[in-house]
Order: structure tokens, then C-alpha cells, then sequence
């Protein structure tokens, strides 16, 4: 009888002991149900790149997005340096990097970039750059006229040769182009991020008001969704993190950071008025509440662009989206 409680004894101790790893184990990640939820910023590749990239706050991120990578009418790609560095800084917090090309003012040459010889060497040179310089993928921003005939098979050659090396492929898309974007380009992309934003600005006087009105990003989400039937896993709400103005002397664009600087009683609205002008912008409450419908209707926020953010404290807009994220239990 004392052997066999003796024997006993031993056996419940050395069930302790492999339950005891497996019990920390849980408490330490009990806990992932937000990490699914991209949080994607913007950042400008200039002179400033490694600075700027220093200042970011990479807990309240999961992407990193470096704009603008794109070649010279040589077809040399532009803004390269200093990439592995800031991918380095990026990895060490747990968040991947993207190239992003094109942009909003894309070079006029780009068209002959996406097709015959050049478009092989652009794609080829791309995805040298990602291996190079230890990047996660390439996030595709053509914007207007550059979604043309030849989009479709640009995409699903980078798309076929990113995947080669294990590497992503993402996409700027926005509503106002939704013609212009084919089913089957849409495809390609690991998932897309809308440009809920710029339905008017300084290109437009003759249509002032809000640029981004949360019934904008409403609409969006519904069309990429509804209509055209892109999974909400796949789907990123854009928001910004500047104003435009309209009228009088007011500043054709500003950023969040000088609104707070210059207009403070301002920032829990969405419009100001200036010097005979209005500033249009989304104020706290609206981000606050986009970050709501991104939580809701799709599976993260893209910011255009983090350095217009102040730097902290619950004035700053990435505080605030990230406040919601994680106290909606998401």
C-alpha cells in the first residue's frame, strides 16, 4: 500500500510538470483575437526616411507602407536607399514592409513601364528589390489613367513572381476608379486597401466641402463588398490624417499635426473656418468612428500618411484608432 501511493505520488507530480509549460503557454497567448486587424501607414521614402521611421510608434501598426518606389524614365527604380535599414526596424517590432509604387503623382512616363520589355524589367527589378532589401512585398498604388488596358497583366505577372519568393502583393484602390479595376486583377492582391478619401480637394475649387465624409467610407465599403464581392478578410478602409481647404486664403491642404498646432478647438470637429475659407478633415470623433466601421465591414485601416500625426497622446489619430481596436473586444 505505502509503495503504491508512493508510485502514485510520483506519476501526479510528473503530470504537473508537463501541465505547468502548457499553462504558461496559454497565458501568454491567450489573447489574438485583435491580431488579425491590419493597422497600415503610410510613410514618404525621402531624404528623411530612416528619421522619419525612427519616430513611428510600430506597437499601433502592422504594416509598414514606403511611398514612392518607382523607376526614372531609364527605368531605374528612384528612392531605394536606406530600405534594408528601415525594413531592419521594422521587423525587430513584429511589423512587415511593403514597397509601394506609383502614387497619386506618378511619374507621366509610367504607362510604357506596364507592358513589353520594360514592364519584364520593372517587375524583375521589383522583386530584386524586395529580396534585397529583406521587404515583405510590393504594394501596387496605380491611381487614374495608369489602371489601363495593361494593368490587368502587369499584376498577375508581379503577382506570379512576388508569390515565387514568398513575398506579397497589395493594392491602392479607390471607388472612383472601380471601372477601370478587373475582377480578375483584383484577385491577385493579398488584400486591398481603399482610398476612402480625396472626393474633392485644391484640383477641384469649384467643388468645395468634405473631402472624406464617413458616409464616403460607408458607401465604399458596401461597393467593394456588395458589389463587387471582395471577402472582408481581403479589404482595408482608408482614412487620412489631413484636411483640405476651400475659399478665402485657407490652406489648400493641411496636416493633422498643424491643425492641432494652429486650430486646437477644432480637432473633435470636421470643418473649420478660416480666413474666408473652410478646412475640411476628419476630426477625432470621425476616425474614431471609421475605425468602428473598418472593425466591422472589413479586417483593418490604411493611413495615408503617419508623419501628419502628432506624435502622441490622445490628440493623435493613431491613438485613437488604436484605442478603438482594442476596446471593441474585436
Amino acid at each position: 500500500m505505502q509503495y503504491t501511493l508512493k508510485y502514485s505520488l510520483i506519476i501526479f507530480l510528473s503530470g504537473l510538470i508537463f501541465l505547468i509549460p502548457a499553462c504558461s503557454k496559454k497565458a501568454v497567448t491567450a489573447d489574438h483575437s485583435k491580431s488579425t486587424f491590419r493597422v497600415i501607414g503610410y510613410l514618404p521614402g525621402k531624404e528623411s526616411l530612416v528619421q522619419s521611421a525612427k519616430s513611428i510608434d510600430y506597437s499601433k501598426i502592422t504594416h509598414l507602407n514606403i511611398a514612392f518606389i518607382n523607376p526614372d524614365s531609364a527605368g531605374t527604380l528612384t528612392t531605394t536607399e536606406n530600405l534594408r535599414e528601415v525594413a531592419a526596424l521594422a521587423h525587430a517590432h513584429n511589423v512587415k514592409i511593403m514597397a509601394s509604387i506609383g502614387g497619386g503623382g506618378a511619374p507621366k512616363y509610367y504607362p510604357s513601364f506596364l507592358t513589353g520589355a520594360k514592364k519584364t524589367k520593372l517587375i524583375n527589378d521589383l522583386v530584386s528589390l524586395t529580396i534585397d532589401a529583406n521587404l515583405d512585398g510590393i504594394d501596387v498604388d496605380l491611381e487614374g489613367d495608369l489602371i489601363d488596358a495593361n494593368y490587368e497583366n502587369f499584376v498577375i505577372d508581379l503577382a506570379a513572381q512576388l508569390r515565387q519568393k514568398n513575398k506579397m502583393i497589395t493594392a491602392a484602390i479607390a471607388t472612383a476608379y472601380k471601372d477601370q479595376f478587373t475582377d480578375k486583377a483584383l484577385a491577385q492582391f493579398d488584400f486591398v486597401n481603399i482610398m476612402s478619401y480625396d472626393r474633392t480637394g485644391p484640383w477641384n475649387p469649384a467643388k468645395p466641402g468634405p473631402h472624406a465624409p464617413y458616409e464616403m467610407a460607408e458607401d465604399d465599403v458596401e461597393y467593394w463588398t456588395k458589389t463587387r464581392g471582395i471577402a472582408k478578410e481581403k479589404l482595408t478602409l482608408g482614412i487620412p490624417f489631413y484636411g483640405y481647404g476651400f475659399g478665402g486664403t485657407a490652406p489648400e491642404s493641411i496636416s493633422w499635426k498643424n491643425i492641432l498646432q494652429q486650430h486646437p478647438e477644432a480637432i473633435q470637429k470636421d470643418e473649420f473656418n478660416v480666413n474666408g475659407g473652410t478646412v475640411y478633415y476628419n476630426g477625432i470623433p470621425t476616425i474614431r468612428k471609421k475605425t468602428s466601421l473598418a472593425l466591422e465591414k472589413t479586417n483593418g485601416v490604411m493611413i495615408w500618411q503617419l508623419m501628419q500625426d502628432t506624435a502622441s497622446g490622445n490628440q493623435s489619430l493613431l491613438e485613437n484608432i488604436h484605442d478603438v481596436i482594442h476596446s471593441k473586444g474585436k
